[in-house]
């Protein structure tokens, strides 16, 4: 029945969804048909593919310099390592991620792994459990079972090590140095492709994975074609070929079949554009890049709003969007082959809305699913950590409005010493003002040292909800650019289905409860659906010079047999660096409400609060209150960052709780808990002020 009410939901909000869906299936069983008849890219196959008639011309026409600027090329190198030799420390942040792949090092969702130089990897192990996935065909191979997580290997499998050797190769010039990571760049590929034959194994379950695997693997072949170790027929012409069965593998297996595709498709994509175009003599390829082409651009359409949110419901997956949208961008453009005014003008808009959440210190909440998700394998970057976009924007597209910060070491690599210069001429942009996207769901309240973002819109995915929680009427707060109250994170996917839907449950959320129940259901059998009952908005946003408004609402507790409707009230008084909120509950009835601000750490107690503290949170509250008499202080005890008071009546405690800063991680951390039974109509009010 969890899933008839899905699929009438889908009917419902995605109008025809489903009908294209039931055609994209079909559309995937004939390209899955051809699949399994075409010819596997052996030698014989690429020498005619390339119109060559041996091995060594294939290497030498598979190589050869070109006329392209695509950033990886060899001709681009120089104008890269000058670029990188004006940003502070890349040099060095390049050579330790180069050596860490020497050595065959990662770091997977906080759990290091090391096999050592010249080992085999043990590419289908899951590092926290220590399951190891079987060799076997994709069509038998049990992916999801509790306590297991197939994303563990496939931090491994994408291959992002290879573009780290690629760079330290790049960066530490001719010698020994260079040879001896080129020489493990040959031995760790040729490992991965003779552990993992094509439609066997982990690596080959999700089409997403292989796409992203295989524009790693053509960057990096691209960037050393110069060196001898890459030339040898014996490592190129089996590479060529896994590139080709790649590309196959993924244009038979388009992630396109569900009822609202999402970010997947937009991998399969790009993964097909960026093989196709750095290898256009490949099998397919010029068919493969036409279809990237058309389908990149429909997607940006589709998963992209106007005012430029990503349509997934999630602030994280927005950074996923926008690496995926901009490989694609830089790559085309480099091959010339344009996407558009349309896709770069809404790609320009995604940079824009990174720098509108953004703290000072460049993090964005952490509202919906947080997966560590991202494409570009240039530099290591924090779970959370979107700043750097803003700088790499800026000097994509000489954009006045996004000056200003700093040049990040993904533009060195992406845009070269012209990207520099487009940089360095721009004045610093003015600094980002409140601002309501009411598309994508999240309002951004600026000023006094705070960034506060609230959650009130539609669910992700046109209400889908794969990558949405019930977080409605929710908010982050940042001061001085540090999280101090939190959206609790995710956890993890498949490996608990449990703790996944309480990660996503409204009590996890900074938002009121009313009788225990969730703002909207959530189906066990489905963990990335959330279907849209809240039906959350935006009553009023009223920005202004010292005072910032926003009133949001949404009736998920409508349904209850004594109907509520939430409306929550925000107020940001910048002169006295005050946060206030008003719940108010418009009903019927009795109810025991609870009300949750979710801190990333243990540090907060109850205390009498000083008479400067107390006097301010009268002032930033509008209306006569009275304060309950202990407040809640925040931060270290020598430094507090702020005070949590409440209005009298609300009894308050510090409960145990847990925090996920990243993708299968979770940190003991306090919640602050508000209790009361109410009857509505009603108000309750509470105010945090800055230190």
């Amino acid at each position: 029945m969890g899933t008839l009410d899905y699929y009438a939901a889908i009917a419902r909000l995605a109008p025809g969804a489903l009908a294209l869906s039931a055609m994209r299936r079909v559309q995937g069983v004939a390209r899955q048909a051809r699949y399994r008849r075409r010819e596997r890219a052996d030698e014989a196959v690429l020498l005619q593919s390339f119109s060559v008639p041996s091995a060594d011309e294939l290497v030498a026409r598979a190589l050869e310099q070109r006329a392209s600027r695509v950033w990886c090329e060899v001709s681009q190198r120089d104008s890269a390592l000058a670029a990188l030799t004006s940003i502070p420390g890349a040099r060095e942040r390049v050579l330790a991620r180069a050596h860490a792949a020497l050595r065959q090092e990662w770091d997977v969702f906080g759990t290091p792994v090391s096999f050592g130089e010249g080992r085999p990897v043990d590419w289908s192990l899951d590092v926290m459990s220590g399951h190891r996935y079987p060799l076997a065909p994709v069509e038998r191979l049990p992916l999801h079972s509790t306590g297991n997580d197939p994303k563990y290997p496939w931090v491994l499998g994408r291959l992002d090590s290879v573009i780290a050797l690629a760079q330290g190769a790049w960066v530490a010039g001719p010698g020994d140095e260079r040879a001896r990571l080129i020489s493990a760049f040959v031995m760790q590929v040729l490992d991965f492709l003779q552990a993992n034959p094509v439609g066997q194994g982990v690596h080959w379950t999700c089409a997403m994975e292989v796409g992203l695997r295989a524009a790693n693997l053509a960057q990096a072949l691209v960037m050393l074609a110069d060196a001898p170790q890459v030339r040898r027929p014996e490592f190129l012409v089996p590479v060529l070929g896994a590139l080709a069965d790649h590309s196959a593998w993924v244009e038979a297996h388009l992630e396109d079949r569900g009822a609202v595709p999402n970010n997947h498709l937009v991998s399969n994509h790009v993964g097909l554009l960026v093989v196709g175009l750095l290898f256009p003599e490949l099998p397919g390829a010029s068919r493969q890049v036409a279809l990237a082409v058309r389908g990149l651009c429909e997607q940006m359409a589709a998963q992209v709003h106007v005012e430029g949110t990503s349509f997934e419901g999630s602030i994280p997956y927005h950074r996923l969007s926008v690496e995926l949208f901009t490989l694609a961008h830089v790559v085309a453009r480099g091959a010339g082959v344009p996407l558009g005014f349309a896709y770069e003008n809404r790609l320009r808009r995604m940079f824009h809305v990174v720098r509108a959440w953004c703290s000072e210190t460049g993090l964005a909440p952490q509202i919906g699913d947080n997966d560590s998700g991202r494409v570009f394998p240039w530099r290591e970057r924090g779970d959370t950590e979107q700043g750097y976009l803003v700088g790499l924007g800026a000097a994509l597209f000489a954009d006045p409005g996004l000056g200003g910060g700093e040049l990040p070491d993904e533009a060195a690599w992406l845009l070269g010493r012209h990207g520099l210069e487009r940089w360095r001429r721009l004045p610093p942009a003015v600094a980002p003002m409140s601002v309501s996207l009411p598309e994508g769901g999240f309002h951004i309240l600026r000023g006094g040292g705070a960034v506060v973002t609230v959650s009130a819109g539609k669910q992700g995915q046109r209400g889908v909800g794969g990558h949405s929680h019930n977080d409605k009427l929710s908010f982050e707060l940042h001061l001085g650019g540090r999280p101090v109250i939190v959206d609790p994170g995710t956890g993890s996917y498949t490996r608990d289905p449990a703790a996944r839907n309480a990660f996503r449950g409204t009590a996890m959320h900074n938002t009121v409860q009313v009788d225990g129940m969730e703002q909207s259901p959530l189906d066990a059998a489905r963990l990335f659906a959330l279907p849209e009952d809240a039906k959350a908005r935006v009553v009023a946003f009223l920005p202004s010079m010292d005072v910032d408004r926003l009133r949001v609402r949404h009736d998920g507790y409508r349904l209850l047999q004594a109907p509520v409707g939430i409306e929550r009230a925000f107020r940001l008084d910048r002169r006295e660096r005050v946060l206030a909120g008003c719940d108010r509950f418009i009903g019927t009835g009795r109810h025991d409400v609870v009300g949750r601000f979710h801190l990333p750490d243990e540090q907060a107690r109850r205390l009498v609060p000083d008479a400067q503290v107390l006097a301010r949170a009268r002032r930033g509250v509008e209306g006569p209150v009275e304060f309950e008499p202990l407040a809640v202080e925040l931060g270290p005890a020598a430094a507090p960052v702020a005070w949590l008071l409440v209005e009298a009546g609300l009894a308050c405690e510090l409960v145990p709780s847990r925090y996920s800063p990243g993708y299968g991680r979770v940190v003991p951390a306090v919640a602050v808990e508000l209790r009361r039974r109410v009857t509505p109509p009603l108000a309750l009010k509470w105010v945090v002020v800055f230190r």
